[in-house]
């Protein structure tokens, strides 16, 4: 065989290689994409993405507070407070300055009333009386009121001439009688209230306490079951120490109620059989129902 014949040879065998086509094992990648990569690479998320969050690792029990801790606490709640009453009584002062994004009409104005221009204060506009309008008729005199006057002159027979402090009645409420006995002369007045042929208020109907600002408040609701008279009680005790006699060994039923008061409004209930929190754990500072309150626990 020539040379020439031989290098044609070598060319055709050159073509039939290139065209012929690969099989599919031939081309075949080097590494497989796993089906879940795959599935990721579609929608465009993880598979744990969509999981739920575990469940088991519930919120760990509230550690109890140390002695140190619960001193603390009551410190701050102290500053907290003398910071906002210092701020109360200061009454806003600095407000006068105006803030700088406001416009500068408005900041112009703030200044000068600071400055002390005041603006003439316009009358007020009298009331226009309406046609044919007759005046407001006096109140009637309640019909439990000669109830309420039998009550108050059995406080100062039986127990003492300056045991009740104010007597009225509640209008709004069915026409209650509500007296205001003086703190020392409570126990007395409510063993009275109990025993007394008269009233023989056997049953408390409720008992709850009132942060009043100024002072606090123990409010008795009672009634005599056989001839359904009903009476209101106020008790106002002292905000810094407050203290009143418990009447759960007169009426069972202001044991838990008297504990609630002690608990959410801080008032001693002096003869209680067991008295202690009923709602907040033992070591929590301060009385949430109090209106100058501060809270400091993070969990709140």
């Amino acid at each position: 065989m020539s040379e020439e014949q031989k290098d044609k040879e070598t060319k055709l065998e050159r073509t039939n290689n290139v065209s012929e086509p690969q099989s599919e094992e031939s081309v075949k990648p080097d590494t497989e994409v796993p089906t879940d990569t795959a599935a990721e690479a579609e929608t465009g998320s993880s598979p744990t993405a969509n999981a739920p969050a575990s469940t088991g690792a519930d919120k760990p029990m509230r550690a109890p507070l140390t002695e140190e801790e619960k001193a603390a606490r009551v410190q701050a709640a102290a500053e907290a407070r003398a910071a906002r009453a210092k701020a109360a009584a200061e009454g806003g002062e600095g407000s006068a300055e105006a803030p700088a994004d406001k416009p500068a009409r408005t900041r112009d104005k703030a200044e000068g009333d600071a400055a002390g221009e005041e603006k003439p204060e316009r009358p007020a506009r009298a009331p226009r009386a309406k046609a044919n309008e007759e005046p407001p008729k006096p109140k009637e005199p309640s019909p439990k009121q000669p109830l309420l006057d039998r009550l108050v002159a059995m406080l100062k027979a039986d127990v003492a001439e300056d045991a009740v402090e104010d007597a009225v009645i509640n209008y709004e409420n069915d026409h209650l009688p509500t007296v205001t006995i003086k703190n020392e002369h409570w126990l007395s007045c409510a063993h009275q209230l109990r025993g007394h042929l008269e009233w023989s208020c056997e049953y408390l109907r409720n008992l709850s306490g009132v942060d009043q600002e100024t002072h606090l408040e123990v409010v008795y609701h009672m009634i005599n079951l056989s001839t359904k008279a009903e009476v209101a009680v106020h008790v106002k005790v002292d905000r810094e120490a407050p203290t009143v006699a418990s009447v759960t060994p007169i009426w069972p039923t202001a044991d838990w109620n008297e504990r609630e008061a002690y608990d959410l409004l801080g008032i001693q209930f002096t003869g209680h059989p067991d008295l202690r929190r009923i709602m907040m754990p033992d070591d929590w500072v301060g009385h949430p129902l109090r209106k100058d309150y501060e809270s400091l626990d993070s969990e709140v």
